[in-house]
């Protein structure tokens, strides 16, 4: 379950799993959400095709702002079959503008390096602009539709 967000409109610090409906029901609040749900679900289907298990969602997608820009995402690594994964999703050229047309949001490695000495796993769980810690969502991929 989708906690509730606190006064700065992060959810609270942690990984926290949701399910694909509870994210649609809690995200897809206008027509600018609802697109971003649609390029996740598509980015999902693709990374779930390429063995991935795990999606991490991150930026003010998962935020009370009512009009986010775009999402932000990073991916376990481990089971992943390199051959079936989307070309897209490993350009990260061009401030992954690849990424953002064709998806409308930014996806990482889980395990790659976000900033020196911290991967993007751990960098989604800190707010940008406090660095406060802050809460993202993981969605099971093995029992998404």
């Amino acid at each position: 379950m989708i906690p509730t967000h606190d006064a700065d409109g992060n959810l609270p610090p942690g990984v926290h799993i949701a399910t694909w409906p509870e994210l649609v029901s809690r995200y897809s609040s206008n027509a600018v959400r609802a697109n971003l749900v649609n390029g996740l679900y598509r980015a999902a289907l693709a990374l779930k095709a390429a063995g991935i298990s795990t999606l991490y969602i991150d930026g003010s997608f998962v935020t009370t702002k009512d009009l986010p820009g775009d999402f932000d995402a990073c991916w376990d690594t481990a089971g992943a079959n390199s051959s079936k994964l989307d070309p897209v999703l490993l350009d990260f050229s061009n401030g992954r503008i690849a990424q953002k047309i064709k998806y409308g949001g930014e996806l990482f490695p889980s395990s790659g390096p976000a900033a020196p000495g911290q991967l993007f796993l751990d960098f989604f769980q800190r707010d940008r602009i406090t660095g406060r810690p802050k809460g993202i969502l993981a969605v099971d991929l093995r029992s998404f539709p």
